[in-house]
């Protein structure tokens, strides 16, 4: 009988979930999945290029967008695929070692965007608080020590997921709520003790609450700044450079803290709810950034026309 429990009912594979009840359509959805998969991907790499190219661009601010843009690219490579696979081919089985991979990079990806907004807002506290000493406090130096402390950050907080979930024993259960994996979705169908996996994955997700509620301080501090200027133009002028970074913010922990309101208090809201807010999640972020800042930010969006035209001549 003991052989039987740990081995017979041991499962190897995951079976992930599309959108219940329009299994039939699923190769409709693929169709916007797919565009969002090419847009995303297009618009970040055309991001990137354009600051490594453009040397007007070889600023502070550039730099981090460049960090938000690798960020966003992780998360559409490391999520889409197993989501297009899904709709496309109805392949919704995956294996346990892959689906741990596939959260560890999932969720670092996910920490690295949150750090990143993190440090764009302290940016641009510096930027309007501090103008004049901005381009002194925050050398190339200065910017590849902060975005090495994050990276090390995140893969601290993230490396002992896949860790905690391989030690744990799956069995009877393999069904995922959704179309991609995550820790807290994981552990839920471990037949052994995930006390640890609970524990831990609390504690990460108050890190980053706490990084939001530092990019609220900065924008508190930020309004209080630019309330202290007299001219009405300047005020506009300064708010007008945070507009983009207040669309990221948004865009990215909106879905999150809806989803988590959804988990906490609407606990018999249909699956479908939950399901398509996690889609969002993943999909709207890296693809909405890079259109938020092309469009709003002056430098970004003369760039690209003048490479449109160049082509276009």
């Amino acid at each position: 009988m003991s052989a039987f429990n740990t081995s017979e009912i041991q499962i190897s594979t995951f079976l992930l979930i599309g959108i219940p009840g329009l299994e039939h359509v699923h190769i409709w959805i693929s169709i916007p999945i797919c565009l969002i998969y090419i847009i995303a991907t297009i618009g970040n790499c055309i991001i990137l290029y354009l600051i490594k190219t453009e040397a007007s661009l070889h600023e502070p601010m550039y730099y981090f967008l460049s960090m938000l843009a690798i960020s966003d690219l992780g998360l559409t490579l490391s999520s889409l695929p197993t989501m297009l696979r899904i709709f496309l081919f109805n392949a919704t089985r995956i294996s346990i070692d892959a689906c741990i991979a596939q959260e560890f990079f999932i969720h670092t990806f996910t920490a690295m965007e949150s750090s990143v907004l993190l440090i764009m807002s302290l940016d641009r506290f510096i930027a309007i608080s501090n103008p004049l000493r901005y381009s002194s406090i925050l050398t190339n130096t200065t910017i590849i020590k902060i975005g090495l402390i994050f990276a090390i950050r995140c893969l601290v907080l993230i490396f002992p997921f896949p860790i905690t979930l391989k030690r744990l024993r799956y069995c009877k259960r393999n069904l995922l709520s959704h179309s991609y994996c995550l820790h807290q979705d994981i552990m839920r169908l471990a037949c052994s003790d995930n006390r640890v996996n609970v524990i831990f994955g609390f504690f990460v997700a108050l890190i980053g609450m706490l990084d939001l509620a530092i990019i609220s301080m900065s924008y508190i501090l930020i309004l209080k700044t630019v309330l202290g200027i007299a001219s009405h133009q300047e005020r506009l002028k300064a708010l007008n450079t945070c507009i983009s970074h207040i669309c990221a913010v948004l865009i990215f922990y909106v879905p999150i803290i809806t989803l988590a309101i959804v988990h906490r208090f609407a606990k018999h809201a249909s699956p479908l709810i939950r399901i398509l807010i996690a889609d969002i999640f993943v999909l709207i972020p890296p693809l909405m950034n890079p259109i938020v800042y092309c469009v709003k930010t002056r430098q970004i969006r003369e760039k690209v026309l003048g490479k449109l035209c160049l082509k276009k001549a």
